[in-house]
């Protein structure tokens, strides 16, 4: 069951959700609009390799906006940092950025309850297009979780992405043993 409106404010209240900054203006129907932040990051090898730490360089987005290319993969990340206690979050793009033929998110759109940070964007676009810091870039829908929870992500020994940011954060799949 996806949350509604009312809902989401009543979670907020309830501390049960967190969005900081929160601007009821971006509340939706049943989701809540986030916003591209000013840091983008790139990987600097051509060839990642899923066994090692794959270095980012960051790239800040400056006033007049920065173009995205085509066969790029950036890191972004939202304004927002958020926290969910008791609903599954997910992030979907919003059908404007979609019409500019920019995807968010190659796999990763599901947080896991107890998931508390910003969201770290993996940005494809097919043709070449101009962004900006503060844009709507997503929209988190939530929904609701049957049956109690034991494993929160913030309090899981092997979760990789505690630590609050205001940068996106590159992969760390090599923490993973295979």
């Amino acid at each position: 069951m996806i949350l509604s409106d009312k809902k989401i404010l009543k979670a907020i209240a309830e501390g049960e959700i967190v969005i900081e900054p929160y601007d009821r203006a971006h509340l939706g129907t049943n989701s809540y609009d986030v916003h591209l932040g000013r840091w983008l990051a790139v990987y600097r090898d051509a060839v990642l390799d899923a066994r090692k730490h794959n270095a980012i360089e960051y790239l800040e987005i400056p006033e007049e906006g920065f173009v995205l290319q085509p066969g790029q993969l950036y890191l972004g990340v939202t304004e927002e940092y958020t926290e969910s206690h008791s609903a599954v979050p997910f992030l979907e793009g919003k059908s404007s950025v979609g019409r500019l033929g920019i995807d968010i998110h190659a796999t990763a759109g599901k947080g896991d309850v107890g998931f508390c940070n910003t969201w770290t964007l993996e940005i494809s676009c097919t043709l070449p297009v101009r962004v900006y810091a503060g844009m709507p870039i997503g929209q988190l829908i939530y929904f609701a979780v049957e049956g109690e929870i034991e494993n929160f992500y913030n309090k899981k020994p092997s979760a990789k992405y505690n630590t609050r940011t205001d940068k996106p954060v590159e992969s760390m799949m090599w923490k993973n043993s295979f």
